[in-house]
Parts: structure tokens; sequence; C-alpha cells
């Protein structure tokens, strides 16, 4: 029960990391945004932590955000709109339909990232304003497939509800999210969007190895 319970904890914190830079790349950021986040803490100080490479330079990065409340805003205002919503030329747009997909995929079919979300019945408030390709919109979903997954007791549906979260990472973020990140890392002029564009790489990377490990462990035959 006490694995189980920290497990479970593992999970929500990741979820709380997924959610928090999800709306960093979705919402041009406002003043009220930055003073929540510097005051929950979560720029400088994760909820999860981790010995990946890119987990540990994702928390130097955000360390190293500003703490000026006004500064802050205007900084990352800025960056937003070039790298993800100025209209003529996006310097690193999150669109997964703009990158290649991971040659490993080829010579199966990969559902798009909305029939994957029809699969689940489920449809992204943002629909009719932003893709559903959108990494942000991605992001809120894989939360949605996690906070499912911790709900079920059922284990054989949990094997089930795991190995679709993993095919969905693999499929719709692994497969791009690091030539985006590049992007992120090149053009960004602040600390803390590099900071979110790596630590979307290292929760997606984390959360794969974690669910995979468990599988190994508890994974049971049958289907749900």
């Amino acid at each position: 029960m006490e694995i189980e319970t920290r497990q479970k904890n593992i999970l929500k914190g990741y979820t709380m990391l997924l959610y928090f830079a999800g709306s960093m790349i979705t919402y041009e950021p406002s003043e009220e945004c930055i003073v929540d986040f510097l005051k929950n803490g979560i720029v400088k100080t994760l909820p999860v932590s981790s010995s990946n490479p890119n987990f540990i330079k994702a928390a130097s990065q955000l360390r190293q955000s500003c703490d000026d409340t006004g500064l802050c805003a205007r900084s990352l205002r800025e960056d937003f709109i070039r790298l993800f919503s100025r209209a003529e030329l996006k310097l690193a747009p999150a669109l997964e339909s703009l990158y290649l997909k991971n040659p490993g995929n080829e010579g199966r079919h990969t559902e798009s990232a909305t029939e994957f979300y029809n699969s689940y019945g489920w449809v992204s408030k943002f629909r009719g304003k932003i893709h559903d390709d959108h990494l942000g919109v991605e992001l809120l979903f894989l939360t949605r497939l996690i906070d499912k997954f911790l709900d079920l007791d059922d284990k054989v549906c949990r094997v089930e509800m795991r190995n679709e979260i993993v095919r969905f990472i693999d499929d719709h973020i692994l497969s791009w999210v690091g030539e985006w990140n590049m992007k992120v890392q090149e053009n960004a002029g602040t600390s803390t969007f590099k900071g979110v564009g790596t630590l979307i790489v290292a929760c997606a990377e984390d959360l794969r190895s974690f669910l995979i490990e468990e599988a190994q462990v508890s994974h049971q035959p049958g289907s749900c």
C-alpha cells in the first residue's frame, strides 16, 4: 500500500508539471499567472525529482527564472509571442503536424491526435480555436489519461490503460518534441521557456520509463 501510494504521488507530481508546462505554451502569460506560479513555487521547486539529465537541466533552467513579477510577466509575454503565437513567423510552433515523425512509426498506422481523443470520447475545450495536435492540448489529454489510470482499481484495466499512455507518449509526444525543444532552446530569450521546453521532454521520458518499469513488475495477462 505504501509503494502504491508513493507511485500515485509520483504520477500526480508529473501531472502537475504537465499541466504547468502545457499552460505555459498555450496561454499568453498574464501577470496574474506569473504571480500564481511564483507564489506556488512550482517554477523553482518542482514537486518530483529525477536523475534524468533532461529533468536536471530543466530544473536548473527554471531555477534561473527571474523573481521580479512585472519584469517576468513582460519578458515571458514577449517570449511567448515570438516562440508560439506570432502570426507571420513562429520561432518554435508547438504543432505536431509541423515536425517529422519518428521513423520507427513507419510501416504501421498511427492514429492522429484527434482519432486518439475520439477513441476516448474526449473533446478538447480548445477545439475550433487551437489545433488538436497542439502540444498544450496533447499534454492536457495526457493528464486526463493519467487521471483515469490512477482511478482504476482493476489490474487488467490498469495494464491496458498503462499501455495506452505509453503509446500516446510514443506516437504524439516523443516522436517530435525533441526537435521542437531544440527550436525553443535556440530561440527562447528567457530561461523559463527554455526550462519549460526541456521539462516537457523530461516528463514524457520519465513517465514512459516509470510506466514500463511498473508494467514489468505488475503486468497481468488478459483484457479489460
